[in-house]
């Protein structure tokens, strides 16, 4: 029995923008980056050139992969915008940056990150459950890092707040072939 993938041509990765107390965050970030790249996957971020998000731009470009930054004016002005990306769009506000992300994108990651992050997954993660998109979400848990995320939705499910067909919608994986190949994989829910 095969399973047909489903095309994914560009992930929209969330990221710090602080780089972590680790190292192994900023490791993670350049395997996923060379994983997309190797894959002909494409990047949609949030543009920036510091922390995890710069890391991952870096590394994507660097692999040959095309990258593509999507930042509000305001934070081109802070002069925290990645300059030597593939495309950089700017937006006005923070609302059409995430829209526009999830528009450009096939599937939606997180890495490490701050509340900005979570933030950005559990809103295209809800959008999904809501119907408004049918994409594939999921984490790289680098070093356990969303461990206590997934034990959370897997009590949600257990208390009765979630369907497990929803909770199935996000995938959490320690290593980015394992989470690309589930990316490539996922059916929506029916």
């Amino acid at each position: 029995m095969s399973i047909r993938s489903h095309a994914v041509r560009r992930v929209c990765v969330y990221a710090g923008s602080n780089p972590g107390s680790d190292p192994a965050y900023a490791d993670g970030a350049r395997a996923l980056a060379t994983a997309m790249a190797e894959r002909g996957i494409g990047l949609v971020f949030g543009g920036s050139k510091l922390g995890l998000m710069g890391v991952l731009a870096d590394s994507v470009l660097a692999a040959g992969g095309e990258a593509i930054g999507v930042m509000p004016q305001a934070l081109i002005d802070r002069e925290i915008g990645h300059r030597g990306l593939t495309e950089l769009r700017v937006v006005d506000s923070m609302h059409e940056r995430k829209a526009l992300m999830a528009e450009l994108a096939d599937a939606f990651v997180a890495l490490p990150g701050g509340i900005g992050t979570l933030e950005e997954l559990i809103e295209v993660y809800t959008w999904s459950q809501l119907g408004i998109h049918d994409k594939a979400c999921g984490v790289l848990n680098v070093r356990g890092y969303y461990d206590h995320l997934a034990a959370l939705l897997d009590h949600a499910v257990t208390e009765g707040f979630l369907r497990p067909q929803h909770r199935a919608v996000l995938s959490v994986a320690g290593e980015p072939a394992e989470l690309l190949d589930r990316l490539a994989a996922f059916r929506p829910p029916t």
